[in-house]
C-alpha cells in the first residue's frame, strides 16, 4: 500500500501536503508547532486535522507491518500463492488481514484439527467434489476406519470429514467479509434482562431491539455497561437465510448425496463457527465506534470548557460547600495567589448563617472581593442561597457564579496539590482550586486528570490509553493556542507546552526561582535539559510580558523576529510602536504594498506574514477574550419557582449524544433534548451548542421528585 496516496485520498488534500506533514511528524515536531509555525508546508491544516492524519498514519503503518508479518508467516509455511499475496496486498483493514490469515494461523486443537490428525482430509476433499453417491461414499469412508485413531465406522469418518469442511468454509476470507457486512447492515442488537425481577437504570433495555446500523453510541455504551454489571444479556440477531444463501451458492454445487453433506457442514459452519465469531466482531465494531464517538465528543466538550473566557483582574472568593465539616473559604488575588482562608458553617447541621455572613463580609471588604465562585457539589444549593442573600446586604457590587467542581477533590488529594499547598488540608486546597477555575479555567483544569472533569459520557468505560491520548492532545492544543506566561505559569501548565516534558517544566520553575523572572525567550536555553530542539518547539508558545523585546510577548516565533522587524521597517514602523500600541494603520500599509510582495520581501510565506501582522496588532492577545464572558449571577431560583413557559438564561455545562445540560441557576441542570434544540433536523447536539454557550431557554416540564427539568430552545 502506498500510504501517502492513501492518506491523500482519505483526507482530500494535496499529496505534497501529506508528504510534508508526514516528514514533519517523523522529524519529531509536535502537532501544535506544526499547526502554528509550518503553515506553508501543511497548507494551513489545523491541529485537529493534523492529529487525525497522524493517528491514521500510525494505523496504516501498523497495517503494513502486520501485512509483512503475515506474508512472512505464510511463506515460511510454503503456502503463499499469487492469489493469496494479491489478497493480502489489497486488504485495507486489520480485520480483512486477519480473515485472510485465519486458515494459516496456528490453531488450538479443534474438531477439524483432530479429524486431520486421523487422516480424514482426503475424504473431505472427495466429499467437496460433490460427485459421489451415498453407497460409493460410504464404501470410500470404510477405508478410513481405524480403531486406533478412534474412527470406529464409516459414519465416524464422514462426520470427521464434515468437520474439516465446516472449518474450511469458516476460514473463507471473502465469505466472512460478506457475512460481516450483512450483519452490520441488517443485524439487530437484542438486549434481555439478566435479572428480570430486579429494577435498575437499565430497565429500558430489559426487552429491547435496535438495528445495528442505526444504534447511537450512547445506547451501545449503556448496553455494554449493563452487560458488564450483570443486568443485561446482549446478542446480535439476524435472519440466517441470507448468510446461509451466500454459503450455499459458494460451496454447494450439485444435487448428490455428497452435496447434502456439504450443505449440512455449511449449516454447522455458520451456526458453530462463523456466526459466533461475527457476533463478537459486530459487538466489537459497535463498541469501538461508540467509544470513538464518545472520545470525539468528550474532546470537543473538554476543549470548549478549557477555552472558557477567564474572569481577569478580579479578586475572587472561593467557596467549597459542605454540611457537617463546614464550607471552606479561600480568597485569591487577581493572579490566583492565596490571600486568606477560613471555614464557615452556614449550612446544616450547624446553620450559623449570621456568623458566616460576618466572616465573609469582612473578607470581601478587606480584600475588595468582586466575585464569588461556588462549587456545585454537596450543599451547593444552600451555599448559593447563603451567598445570594449576603450579596443583597452588601454596599458594593459583588456577583457569584456556580463553578463545576468535578475533579476538585481528585486534584486536592493529589501529589501536585500537596506540592503546591503543603500547608493546607485537602478541603482548603479545593476552595482555592474553585476560585482559580473562575479566574483562569485553563490554567487550573490542566492540573486535573481530564477523565475527572465531567464533560463526557461514559468516560469511565472508555479504553484508558486511548482516552489519555485523545484528551492529552486536546489539553496540549488548548494550552498552546492560548500560550502561557513564562514567569507565572505552574510547572503543570508548562508541561503541556509543545516540546516541554514534565522534567523540563520543573527545571524551568527551578531556574526561575533561583535566577528570578525570565527577561527574554533566549534565556530559556540556559535551563538544564532544554536544548535547541526543545527551544524551537516551545519558544513561540511562551510569553514574557516583562521582556524588553515586545515580540517575546507575542506568538511570533523567534525564527521570525527578523522578518517581523523588516515588516515593520517596510511599513515605516518599529518595535516601540508595537509596544505603545501605535500600529493601527499597519493593515492599510500592507494592502498598499501588497501581501504577496511584502511576504517575499521579508522572507516568509503568506500565512506566516498574516500571523505576524495579527500578533503585532495585539501583542499579548488571549484568543479566549473574543468569546462571550461567563454568566455571573446575583440572585438564585429554586426548582419550585420554575413554571412551564418560563424563559431563562443559562450556561451549557455538557453536550451529549441526546441533548445538552444547561445551568439555569437552580442547582439542578436542565436537559434540552436534541429534539428541542432547534426547529430543524440536526445529526448531533454539538451542531447547535457547545460547552460554555450562554443560551435562552424555556421551561417545558419540572419534576421535583426526580430532580428533572426539561427545557427547550425552540422559538
Amino acid at each position: 500500500m502506498d500510504i501517502i496516496k492513501a492518506l491523500t485520498a482519505e483526507f482530500s488534500i494535496r499529496q505534497q501536503q501529506v508528504e510534508n506533514v508526514v516528514k514533519l511528524i517523523d522529524d519529531g515536531n509536535t502537532i501544535p508547532f506544526i499547526a502554528r509555525y509550518r503553515k506553508e508546508l501543511t497548507g494551513s491544516l489545523d491541529d485537529q486535522v493534523l492529529r487525525e492524519l497522524g493517528e491514521r498514519l500510525a494505523y496504516l503503518r501498523s497495517l503494513e507491518k502486520r501485512r509483512g508479518e503475515i506474508i512472512k508467516s505464510i511463506s515460511e509455511q510454503e503456502k503463499l500463492t499469487g492469489e493469496i499475496a494479491a489478497n493480502i496486498e489489497a486488504a485495507k483493514t486489520m480485520t480483512e488481514l486477519d480473515d485472510i490469515y485465519r486458515p494459516f494461523r496456528p490453531k488450538r486443537r479443534t474438531r477439524a484439527t483432530i479429524a486431520r490428525e486421523k487422516g480424514l482430509e482426503p475424504l473431505a476433499v472427495l466429499i467437496m467434489r460433490q460427485e459421489i453417491g451415498k453407497a460409493a461414499l460410504e464404501a470410500a469412508a470404510e477405508k478410513y476406519v481405524d480403531p486406533d485413531k478412534e474412527v470406529l465406522s464409516a459414519q465416524d469418518a464422514i462426520a470427521g470429514a464434515s468437520d474439516i469442511i465446516a472449518e474450511n468454509i469458516s476460514d473463507d476470507a471473502a465469505l466472512r467479509k460478506l457475512i460481516r457486512a450483512t450483519a452490520l447492515r441488517f443485524g439487530l442488537l437484542a438486549s434481555k434482562a439478566a435479572k428480570p425481577d430486579e429494577d435498575s437504570v437499565y430497565r429500558l433495555y430489559y426487552d429491547y431491539r435496535e438495528a445495528v446500523n442505526r444504534m447511537p453510541g450512547h445506547r451501545v455504551l449503556a448496553c455494554d455497561r449493563g452487560e458488564r454489571e450483570g443486568y443485561l444479556k446482549i446478542s446480535i440477531e439476524q435472519e440466517s437465510e441470507k448468510p446461509l444463501g451466500f454459503i450455499y451458492s459458494r460451496f454447494v454445487n450439485s444435487q448428490t448425496y455428497a452435496s447434502s453433506l456439504v450443505q449440512y457442514a455449511a449449516d454447522d459452519a455458520y451456526e458453530r463457527l462463523i456466526f459466533p465469531s461475527i457476533e463478537r466482531e459486530v459487538r466489537n465494531e459497535l463498541s469501538n465506534r461508540a467509544q470513538e464517538d464518545a472520545l470525539k465528543l468528550f474532546g470537543q466538550n473538554l476543549k470548549q470548557l478549557l477555552m472558557q473566557p477567564p474572569v481577569k483582574g478580579k479578586v475572587t472568593l472561593g467557596l467549597d460547600p459542605a454540611y457537617r465539616t463546614g464550607c471552606k473559604v479561600a480568597v485569591v488575588d487577581e493572579t490566583g495567589k492565596v490571600l486568606d482562608k477560613t471555614v464557615i458553617y452556614p449550612t446544616p447541621p450547624q446553620s450559623k448563617v449570621d456568623e458566616a455572613k460576618v466572616v465573609i463580609k469582612a473578607l470581601i471588604n478587606k480584600y475588595n472581593v468582586e466575585i464569588i465562585a461556588i462549587g456545585n457539589g454537596t450543599a451547593s444549593k444552600e451555599t448559593e442561597i447563603f451567598a445570594s442573600t449576603l450579596i443583597k446586604e452588601l454596599d458594593r457590587k459583588v456577583a457569584y457564579m456556580v463553578v463545576s467542581e468535578a475533579g476538585a477533590s481528585v486534584y486536592s488529594a493529589s501529589k501536585l496539590a500537596a506540592q503546591e499547598f503543603p500547608e493546607y488540608d485537602v478541603s482548603l486546597r479545593s476552595a482555592v482550586s474553585i476560585a482559580r477555575r473562575l479566574q483562569d479555567p485553563l490554567a487550573e483544569l490542566v492540573k486535573i486528570d481530564p477523565k475527572a472533569i465531567g464533560v463526557g459520557q461514559y468516560q469511565h468505560d472508555l479504553k484508558p490509553a486511548r482516552l489519555d491520548e485523545t484528551l492529552g492532545g486536546v489539553v496540549e492544543d488548548c494550552v498552546n493556542s492560548v500560550g502561557v506566561d513564562l514567569n507565572t505559569a505552574s510547572f503543570s501548565l508548562l508541561s503541556h507546552i509543545s516540546g516541554i516534558n514534565s522534567g523540563v517544566s520543573k527545571n524551568i520553575v527551578a531556574y526561575r526561582e533561583e535566577n528570578g523572572a525570565f527577561k527574554s525567550r533566549n534565556e530559556l536555553l540556559k535551563v538544564p535539559k532544554l536544548g535547541a530542539r526543545a527551544y524551537e518547539q516551545c519558544a513561540g508558545f511562551l510569553r514574557i510580558p516583562e521582556s524588553g523585546n515586545v515580540l517575546d510577548n507575542t506568538s511570533v516565533h523567534p525564527e521570525s523576529y527578523k522578518a517581523a522587524k523588516k515588516l515593520l521597517e517596510l511599513c515605516g514602523l518599529g518595535l516601540p510602536d508595537v509596544k505603545n500600541g501605535k500600529i493601527d494603520g499597519i493593515a492599510e500599509k500592507v494592502q498598499v504594498i501588497g501581501e504577496a510582495d511584502l511576504a517575499a520581501d521579508v522572507g516568509v510565506g503568506l500565512p506566516t506574514l498574516k500571523d505576524i501582522i495579527s500578533e503585532l496588532m495585539k501583542p499579548g492577545r488571549d484568543p479566549r477574550d473574543e468569546l462571550p464572558a461567563p454568566l455571573l449571577r446575583t440572585d438564585i431560583l429554586d426548582m419550585k419557582d420554575l413554571k412551564p413557559g418560563m424563559e431563562l438564561t443559562g450556561t451549557v455545562r455538557n453536550v451529549i449524544d441526546f441533548g445538552a445540560f444547561v445551568d439555569i441557576g437552580v442547582h439542578q441542570d436542565g436537559l434540552v433534548h436534541i429534539s428541542q434544540l432547534c426547529d430543524r433536523y440536526i445529526k448531533h447536539p454539538s451542531d447547535i451548542v457547545k460547552v460554555g454557550d450562554i443560551v435562552k431557554v424555556r421551561v417545558l416540564e419540572v419534576d421535583p421528585a426526580k430532580k428533572r427539568i426539561s427545557l427547550t430552545m425552540k422559538g
